[in-house]
């Protein structure tokens, strides 16, 4: 099976093919950015498409991620991936982004409470901590590092994402072993498809994970009463 990999949701816009079996995608791309996604996605994907013979036809299934990020981003990202498994009538799988950020953690061989954790501006950062042998201790979240902490216990601690560095020396003043991982701006494509391969398409839904209210708020104060 082919899946195709898409990620719009935080500062990239990157996609893969990937053929299950295979340690490495066929073809890939990743493209650094805070904003241009909606114009940027689909040159990429058609730069993909030409360079795996079959193209689009030849997928299984589409995987995206599904947040936490920007409303943008990853109305974008899903936008896309929905259209084209419905062109194909093929499924959409949903992936989470600290999921897939945790995921080559915890494929690794380094021990210890694997922690994903994204900046969410204000002193706040989006996390989902998951323990050696599988056991949740932080679901997917929004919470500032003083919470985090309480919850992360006595480490070690092995984190990943764009809120690391702060995480790592949050712990450390509080005295808790912390290693910094990786910080890269968007999770590894290649992961975000392994995760859509494996994923039940009936549970894991192309629907957005959204972990905080939209800033825009609607204007009550000025809305014109109706007649």
């Amino acid at each position: 099976m082919r899946v195709l990999a898409i990620d719009t949701a935080l500062g990239a816009c990157s996609a893969c093919i990937f053929q299950v079996g295979e340690t490495e995608p066929l073809a890939s791309e990743s493209i650094a950015m805070e904003r241009g996604h909606a114009e940027a996605l689909l040159p990429l994907l058609d730069r993909l498409s030409s360079k795996v013979e079959g193209g689009f036809d030849s997928l299984g299934r589409v995987a995206v991620t599904v947040g936490p990020g920007s409303y943008t981003g990853l109305r974008v990202g899903i936008s896309a991936a929905r259209g084209i498994g419905l062109a194909l009538g093929i499924p959409v799988i949903g992936v989470a982004t600290l999921s897939a950020y945790l995921a080559p953690l915890m494929a690794g061989n380094q021990r210890g409470l694997f922690t994903a954790a994204i900046d969410a501006k204000h002193g706040h950062m989006y996390i989902q901590a998951i323990a050696f042998g599988g056991r949740t201790i932080i679901p997917p979240s929004l919470m500032n590092y003083r919470d985090a902490l309480r919850l992360l216990g006595s480490g070690p601690l092995l984190i990943t994402g764009s809120a690391a560095p702060i995480l790592a020396a949050e712990a450390r003043a509080n005295g808790i072993e912390a290693i910094v991982s990786d910080t890269p701006h968007a999770p590894d494509i290649a992961w975000v498809a392994r995760l859509g391969a494996i994923a039940d398409p009936a549970q894991a839904l192309p629907k957005p994970l959204y972990l905080r209210d939209p800033d825009a708020k609607p204007q009550d104060g000025a809305r014109i009463a109706r007649r």
